[in-house]
């Protein structure tokens, strides 16, 4: 022990006996004074075995147990009689600090009361007022003081609701003791002799713990609050690493955290996995004489926590899994990552796939969402990750066709659509903003002029289509828009393909201006608008095409 220094432990615990009692070795090894206290409920055989294992040490004491209910009183009087067991049984304790079976060591006892030492007179506790407190889950910060909780919270948990709901209902509320402010914070705490001793003996102790007792989870606010009444000088931290996850949980530090542990400088934390056998034969770790006053740095801890805290809360972008489906349009990003989808191209364009590929950092594929079949890059049977090329397959969830899809490809993704398509994900993708649409409205009867369909098939077709294509179009000029959208009609990009393509391959190569020697060959238009003309006469009136003349000679088709 450090001069002036002698460290007694309040030792809590309730389960794993065999893994608490080697923590009290460390303690006890250390040169502290250990008070055990055991939950009453623990099995009497286990309880034995731990005395047993203990029975040649000679610094510690074992108290009267209780039966500890998380969230009640019960927990604050095993700390009190745990505390007042160290003051009774040896005077030269100067410092109390308070563990559990769960609590872990990382550095050797000595540097914690050199510590100590080096901050005479002070309480570390974390005590933050009730009314300031940003990290209370559940909404019960001011609440827990002012209410009444008769009912465990874990185990009557329907009770527990009704007698809060009731009590705001009728507006009850109970009065804090005189002198006193509600403060809270982590119920591990290291308070010096004096302050310890001044909060068991205060002359008013039975008021206020008449009144703590009917508070909730009151071992994180009894001594936060009666520590402020007494105690000269607070930090107000804990020298426990002790994090919680947004539902209030502990982390759990298992044997893969032990360099992240001894990075932090921590003196103690909490909560170690009972099977974690690397850390228990690592810690507690000397690091040498020119480290023994580091200060604790939980920074790279805290870091590392908030940001698997976002990852656990938002998920990845893009990733869909059974463990962590989100609500529609509560997504941490629809999709993964940036993807192209190209309407009408193709109808213009016999070889337009070919011609893409050889001009941008892509995977282009064909009709991804075509009724029929799956037209990956190459027309494989089976695309990137190892989907299949099956559209049962694909139909079953294309949500999850098309974000797996983009998550396990290396690179962007390009494909075709149309009015001939399936139509399921055209909200997912308008309402993505990683979406890219380039849309050529009306090329889709550029295949059906040039078929050899009976007349009357190509009119029906036609009619389907062209429905298909304005419920689209109103879908892509909705208010709820996230995507990259550009739409072109028929009659404008005939007027200039190549300025367009050009337009839409450097969309799909941020940072660059492609250059190319030429557009890939336009399918035959010249007799697109006497055939327009024919769909009239049938009874179509053709809305998504622009101005194409009835007849026009060859020279003014050459643009």
């Amino acid at each position: 022990m450090s001069e002036g220094v002698n460290l007694g432990v309040v030792f809590l615990c309730h389960n794993e006996l065999e893994v608490a009692a080697a923590m009290v070795r460390i303690w006890h090894d250390g040169g502290a004074s250990v008070a055990i206290h055991v939950d009453q409920r623990t099995d009497e055989d286990a309880y034995q075995q731990m005395q047993n294992a203990l029975a040649d040490l000679d610094r510690i004491v074992w108290v009267d147990r209780h039966k500890c209910d998380w969230g009640m009183f019960s927990m604050v009087e095993a700390t009190q009689a745990a505390a007042q067991a160290l003051l009774d049984g040896f005077s030269d304790v100067s410092h109390v600090f308070v563990a559990s079976g769960a609590c872990l060591p990382l550095r050797p006892v000595a540097e914690l009361c050199d510590y100590l030492r080096r901050h005479p007179r002070v309480d570390f506790i974390e005590s933050v007022s009730a009314r300031d407190v940003g990290w209370t889950i559940g909404g019960l910060n001011i609440e827990r003081f002012e209410h009444y909780f008769p009912f465990s919270w874990r185990k009557r948990r329907a009770l527990f609701d009704l007698t809060v709901q009731l009590q705001r209902k009728l507006n009850i509320r109970r009065r804090m003791p005189r002198g006193l402010v509600p403060h809270l914070g982590s119920q591990w705490w290291c308070l010096t002799r004096e302050t310890l001793y001044a909060i068991l003996t205060d002359p008013r102790r039975s008021e206020f713990e008449r009144y703590f007792r009917w508070s909730w989870i009151p071992d994180e606010s009894y001594f936060q609050t009666l520590t402020r009444r007494h105690s000269t000088r607070i930090e107000s931290r804990t020298l426990t690493l002790s994090k919680f996850d947004f539902q209030g949980r502990p982390y759990t530090f298992y044997g893969d955290h032990q360099e992240m542990l001894t990075v932090s400088r921590c003196f103690v934390a909490r909560k170690i996995w009972p099977g974690a056998q690397e850390l228990m034969n690592g810690f507690p770790k000397d690091l040498g004489p020119e480290h023994i006053g580091d200060e604790p740095d939980p920074g790279r801890i805290d870091r590392l926590i908030a940001s698997t805290v976002a990852r656990r809360q938002l998920g990845r972008p893009g990733l869909y899994m059974q463990s962590r489906f989100p609500k529609k349009d509560r997504e941490n990003g629809k999709t993964a990552g940036r993807y192209a989808v190209l309407q009408g191209f193709t109808d213009l364009f016999p070889d337009f796939e070919e011609w893409l590929q050889a001009r941008v950092d892509a995977d282009v594929h064909g009709h991804l969402f075509d009724r029929h079949s799956v037209e990956f890059l190459g027309r494989q049977r089976v695309g990137p990750g190892g989907i299949p090329a099956f559209p049962e397959c694909r139909d079953y969830d294309p949500h999850g066709f098309l974000t797996s899809l983009i998550r396990i490809a290396d690179r962007e993704q390009v494909f075709q659509f149309s009015p001939r398509d399936t139509q399921d994900m055209n909200w997912f993708m308008v309402t993505d903003p990683n979406a890219v649409i380039r849309v050529v409205t009306g090329a889709w009867v550029v295949p059906l002029m040039h078929s050899d369909m009976p007349f009357d098939d190509i009119r029906n077709i036609a009619a389907r289509l062209q429905h298909t294509e304005l419920e689209q179009l109103k879908i892509m000029r909705s208010v709820w828009v996230k995507a990259d959208i550009e739409i072109w009609e028929l009659a404008d990009f005939v007027a200039r393909p190549a300025a367009i393509l050009q337009r839409v391959v450097r969309d799909l190569t941020p940072g660059s201006w492609p250059l190319y020697d030429q557009p890939p060959p336009l399918r035959d238009l010249d007799q697109l608008g006497r055939f327009l003309q024919r769909l009239r006469n049938a009874g179509l009136q053709p809305r998504l095409m622009g101005g194409f003349p009835a007849t026009r000679s060859e020279e003014e088709w050459n643009v």
